[in-house]
């Protein structure tokens, strides 16, 4: 019945890579790293501390030319998905992080008596104080 076996497909393997290539993409692979760092420095910066926003706002921006970098070469000369798809949600990040730093730019002061009043906090009663405070110096909203 199962008498003859069949045989077996071709693994389809991808020739081997140019000096050229593999140098390009050793490229793309720093650049992706250098970008990662970036946003995650940006990030952990501006957690850190608020006073630190504008070494935030340093990494935000370089992170955003590596994005842009990275996604003309993956479009371009299309080495990874992986490093595509990594690149695209690193920017979406990067957007969200910027429109929190200029949030964080207008209402700079009470966000720093905020950050200033957590640290004091000990207690849950106490940091509840410290967000009716951050309420209350932040403009009313528009009716």
């Amino acid at each position: 019945m199962n008498g003859t076996p069949e045989p077996a497909q071709q693994q389809r393997t991808k020739p081997p890579l140019s000096e050229a290539a593999k140098a390009s993409l050793a490229r793309t692979h720093s650049l992706f790293r250098m970008f990662v760092v970036s946003v995650l420095g940006g990030f952990f910066v501006y957690q850190l501390d608020v006073n630190y926003l504008w070494l935030t706002a340093f990494l935000t921006a370089a992170s955003l030319v590596l994005g842009v970098v990275l996604l003309v070469r993956a479009a371009r000369l299309r080495e990874s998905k992986l490093v595509l798809i990594g690149t695209i949600a690193g920017l979406v990040v990067t957007a969200i992080l910027m429109l929190l730093i200029l949030v964080t730019a207008l209402f700079f002061e009470p966000v720093r008596d905020y950050q200033a009043c957590l640290a004091r906090a000990l207690t849950d009663q106490a940091r509840s104080v410290c967000r009716v405070q951050l309420e209350d110096s932040l403009p009313a909203r528009i009716p």
